[in-house]
């Protein structure tokens, strides 16, 4: 996972980033754990987090396009306590490596990744997902149809977009809708993504 440009604060995620987000760690550890730290594809840990809960809606609707702001949730939690870069084990499928623009020793971060105990952060990570939630500039949630709606709406003014977007994409900006997220700036996240991804 790249770092982004600017230096993120709790505020610039939403709460289904912070959701998904604490649910793609605790997959995280436990792949790191299986695996010895062995890198692992946005999309293969997206579904190892799935199933470990099956009935979270929220996160069954997650798609891996919305994975970066999730990951970057992660590596904020992991830079805020001095820990190793949890999220540097997610990579693209066709790369297998973090994009250029990692910073830092991807092997030894992964090697700090799989000899950490990742037990011993589980109360600094409930306290950080309180304080992430609370920092969260809190926004109404839509239901499934009011986002469908909205979608609908914001596709007539911006066909042309809309006509380059992969059907995950579109997911993604439905999640982003539900979430309380304006159609502009969820536009634009997903458009950023697949830009970022494309880097990878």
């Amino acid at each position: 996972m790249a770092v982004p440009q600017h230096t993120l604060d709790l505020s610039d995620f939403t709460l289904n980033d912070i959701h998904v987000g604490t649910r793609l760690y605790t997959a995280l550890v436990v792949h790191a754990h299986a695996t010895q730290g062995a890198p692992v594809s946005y999309s293969d840990i997206l579904q190892q987090a799935r199933e470990l809960d099956v009935e979270d809606a929220e996160l069954q609707r997650a798609v891996p396009i919305g994975i970066g702001m999730k990951l970057l949730f992660v590596q904020h939690f992991c830079d805020l306590h001095g820990y190793p870069n949890l999220a540097c084990l997610a990579v693209s499928k066709g790369r297998g490596r973090p994009s250029e623009g990692y910073k830092g020793d991807w092997e030894a971060d992964k090697r700090a990744v799989a000899g950490f105990d990742w037990s011993s952060a589980q109360p600094s990570l409930d306290a950080y997902v309180v304080d992430a939630r609370r920092a969260v500039t809190p926004k109404k949630r839509r239901t499934a149809d009011e986002a469908l709606k909205l979608r609908y709406e914001h596709y007539t003014d911006n066909r042309q977009v809309y006509g380059t977007l992969s059907e995950e994409e579109k997911q993604e900006i439905l999640t982003l809708l539900m979430a309380g997220v304006d159609a502009d700036p969820a536009l634009q996240r997903v458009v950023a993504a697949r830009a970022m991804l494309a880097e990878a």
